[in-house]
This record gives C-alpha cells, sequence and structure tokens, in this order.
C-alpha cells in the first residue's frame, strides 16, 4: 500500500501552492493593464494554474525525480498557461498588448521554477548536512538483485533514504524475512523494499498482508516476468525501476484539495443552518432526562492511527463503560438518545470535527480503541482503513454494516467496504454515500440503537 510518509511534504506542497498562487497574482496585478485586474480574471489564472498544474502533474515532484523531469512539467505548465490566458482576452476582453500576456507569465513562472529548484535543491541539502526529511528503509531479496538498489541508497544520500538492513535471502530465506519483520517493527522503519524475483507469491502476499497492518510502505524490484494482476504504479531511482502496490486515490494533492473544500463547505452548511439552532434544543433535552455534559467525547484512532477527541451528542447516562459498544435495549441509553441514535442526529456534531479537519464527511468510520486492539491482528486489511481521515458516513455504513459488531463477520464486511472505498474514491461516490446515508435515515436502519 503506498502513502504520504514525508516528513514535511504534508506542509511543503499546502505552502508551494500558496506561495504560487500569490506569485501568479501578484505579477498578473503588477504588469498587467488596469482593463485585466478585475476580480474575475484572477479567480480565472488561480483556477486554470491549478487545473493545468493537475494535468501536467506539476507538483508531483517526489525525492527521487530527475532534474530533467522538473523542467519537462515547467515547460508544459508554461506553455499551456500562455495559452489559456491568450483565450481569456480572445473570449472576454478587448487587451490589445499580447505582449504583456506573455511577459507576465514568463516572469511568474520564472520565479515560480526558482523557487520550485530551492526547494528541490534545499532539501536535498538539508537531507545530507542536517539528516532531516529521511526514511528509514530494508531490502529484502537475493544480493545480486538488490545491490544495486542498495549501492543507489549509499550512494545518493541526499534522497532521503537511509538503508538499515539488507537482509539476503539467498539462504535460509524463510527465516531471514520473519528476521527482517522483526526489525522493521523495533526499528520502526518507514519503507521495504523487495525483489519479486525472490518471493513467491504466497510471500508477496504476506508482505502486502505485514505492511497493511503495521502502516508500511511496501515497494518491490521487478523481475523481467509478469509482475501479479494488480494495480501497479512504476518510479524511478536513477535508472532502477521501482513498483508500487495500489496507489491510493486521496494521495493526490488535486483530490485531497478537492475532498478537504468538499469537507469544510459542506461542514460549515451543517453547523450554521442546523446545528446553530439544534443545540440549544438538544441541550435542553439531554439535560432535563439526565445529569451530566450536552456533548460525548471519546479518544479515537484517526488518520495514521492518530488519536482525536470524537465529538457526539451525549445519549447514555454516565457511567464508566463507554469503551463497550450499545446493543439492542441497552440500559445506558437515555430515551432521548435512543431517539437521536436511530436518526443518526447524535453524529452531528462531529462535523466540528470536520472543520476542525480530524474527520472527513464520508470515510471509514472511527473504531474504539478496544476494537483496534481487538481486530487489528485477526483481521487481513484492518489497518488500512487508517490511510485517510475517518467519516461521519461511510460506504459500510450505507450498506448495512453499521453500529453493534456481533461476529467478527461483520467487522470483516464492514473492513472489505471500507477498504474498497479507499481504494476507489471519487467525489461522486462521497455524494451517493451522503444521499444514500440521508435516505436511511428516514427510512429507519434495524441496527441504529
Amino acid at each position: 500500500m503506498r502513502r504520504n510518509t514525508g516528513r514535511f511534504s504534508g506542509y511543503i506542497r499546502p505552502f508551494s501552492y500558496g506561495l504560487d498562487l500569490l506569485i501568479i497574482n501578484f505579477s498578473a496585478n503588477y504588469l498587467l493593464d488596469e482593463s485585466l485586474s478585475g476580480l474575475y480574471y484572477h479567480f480565472y489564472i488561480s483556477f486554470t494554474w491549478l487545473v493545468i498544474s493537475w494535468n501536467v502533474g506539476f507538483y508531483e515532484i517526489y525525492r527521487y525525480t530527475k532534474l530533467q523531469e522538473i523542467y519537462e512539467k515547467v515547460f508544459k505548465q508554461y506553455l499551456v498557461f500562455v495559452i489559456v490566458n491568450f483565450a481569456f482576452i480572445g473570449f472576454f476582453s478587448k487587451f490589445s498588448e499580447p505582449s504583456q500576456i506573455v511577459k507576465f507569465v514568463t516572469l511568474a513562472v520564472a520565479i515560480i521554477s526558482c523557487e520550485k529548484l530551492f526547494f528541490y535543491y534545499f532539501l536535498k541539502r538539508f537531507r545530507v548536512v542536517f539528516g532531516g526529511n529521511y526514511r528509514k528503509v530494508v531490502i529484502i531479496g537475493d544480493q545480486k538483485n538488490t545491490a544495486e538498489l542498495a549501492h543507489f541508497f549509499e550512494d545518493n544520500p541526499d534522497y532521503g533514504y537511509r538503508l538499515k538492513h539488507n537482509f539476503n535471502t539467498e539462504e535460509n530465506k524463510k527465516s531471514k524475512i520473519q528476521e527482517c519483520l522483526e526489525f522493521i517493527v523495533e526499528q520502526k522503519i518507514d519503507e521495504i523494499y523487495c525483489s519479486l524475483e525472490d518471493l513467491t507469491n504466497t510471500e508477496v502476499n504476506d508482505l502486502i498482508d505485514f505492511s497493511d497492518s503495521n502502516l508500511k510502505t511496501l515497494k518491490f524490484l521487478p523481475n523481467k516476468k509478469e509482475a501479479t494482476s494488480r494495480n501497479l504504479k512504476y518510479d524511478y531511482y536513477g535508472y532502477i525501476p521501482i513498483v508500487s502496490l495500489r496507489n491510493i486515490p486521496q494521495d493526490l494533492w488535486i483530490n485531497k484539495l478537492i475532498k478537504r473544500s468538499f469537507d469544510v463547505l459542506f461542514s460549515l452548511i451543517i453547523i450554521f443552518f442546523l446545528l446553530s439552532w439544534l443545540v440549544p434544543i438538544m441541550a435542553l433535552l439531554i439535560k432535563l432526562e439526565s445529569k451530566g455534559p450536552v456533548f460525548f467525547k471519546q479518544g479515537r484512532p484517526g488518520y495514521n492511527e492518530k488519536e482525536f477527541f470524537c465529538y457526539k451528542f451525549r445519549s447514555m447516562r454516565i457511567n464508566n463503560t463507554t469503551e463497550k459498544e450499545a446493543s439492542k435495549g441497552d440500559p445506558r441509553v437515555t430515551k432521548t438518545g435512543r431517539f437521536i441514535r436511530k436518526t443518526s442526529m447524535d453524529e452531528l456534531p462531529q462535523f466540528l470535527n470536520v472543520l476542525k479537519g480530524e474527520m472527513s464527511v464520508v470515510g471509514p468510520r472511527p473504531h474504539l480503541w478496544s476494537q483496534n486492539k481487538s481486530y487489528a491482528n485477526k483481521i487481513k486489511k484492518y489497518m488500512v482503513r487508517h490511510y485517510v481521515k475517518p467519516g461521519i458516513t461511510g460506504l459500510a455504513q450505507v450498506r448495512g454494516f453499521r453500529g453493534e459488531i456481533e461476529t467478527d463477520k461483520d467487522m470483516i464486511n464492514r473492513i472489505n467496504l471500507d477498504v474498497y472505498y479507499i481504494e476507489n474514491w471519487s467525489l461522486i461516490m462521497d455524494i451517493k454515500i451522503i444521499f444514500q446515508t440521508v435516505i436511511n435515515i428516514f427510512k429507519g436502519e434495524e441496527k441504529a440503537y
């Protein structure tokens, strides 16, 4: 499973988007005629810049990206951005000095290119001098097949990979793999590189299960034979091909931007137009029936298994068994609580979690910590759900797998749907799930208690 493990990439990219848009709009305001200084033009160039960058992969630059690829991305971005600017003045403006457009785009892209190259070389130098922004890696396989990659890591410290151990499987392969897995856990290794030439299909599947369960990035050195029929992605470290498994759609910055923008907009609508008047009513009903706070908050494992406090309207009397799921006829649940749980109204405060960036509107439901501990090693792919933010609703919930977990099969079905959602995410899927959630609320759900 491929995921973002960069120490600073989560901060650098948003900063880069904002800085680039600032450069573009400042340059346009400074260099262009007043007839193109309107808000509509600034919105147009900002939007088209982002769309173009998505299509040419302008911001898809990693520690192993070659300099030539960066120059190609800059040239494509520049060329298309010039064209869309000319298209704008051709359709919507009487602006008659095209040389100003060329001057503006050339200067803006030149400044952005210098900024991009500065960060590219700065991070390389930072990794060498200060040892920061690095990833700890191990290699598994026959030394004759992995030696080139090992030399690459050792000869290129500026890429930010620290090879902690090269496990040679030429002899005692089974024990070497087991030794490697124990080493990965003990040393908190970030990425695992394996030679497909030296692994059976069973061993490959076991490594995939291990990496998913332990939130590790797993990559392969391909062989000349056809790799298995999976969704594979090829990267190149120098001239060495590296195979990554199953790209997660939400790893792409444009998809992150789309999903986060939707989450913020949707949560603001709910907070202002629903919670603003519903909270006082709910507070009165909850307080009249039982003593205690209006809101209930509980630590739950979230993105990358990092704990956050999940908010709900309190639906139970104060008790000491909050790590136990509600069951049918649960005496802890109040009359008001039974109604708001049946209609899912108790979940509405989680839109505050969404606004804070701890949750998403749609995603795998955040489980109890006790469930995480119980099922993490029992069910394959369980930990995959932590590659994305948890959601208020999700695919598993609208398919009927919500509420109390009565058997392991209930959890297995839920995890299968969570993994499918993560690997096949789209905004359309999110909207469909939201509509289905609303329909289920009005229809009533058997396991909502």
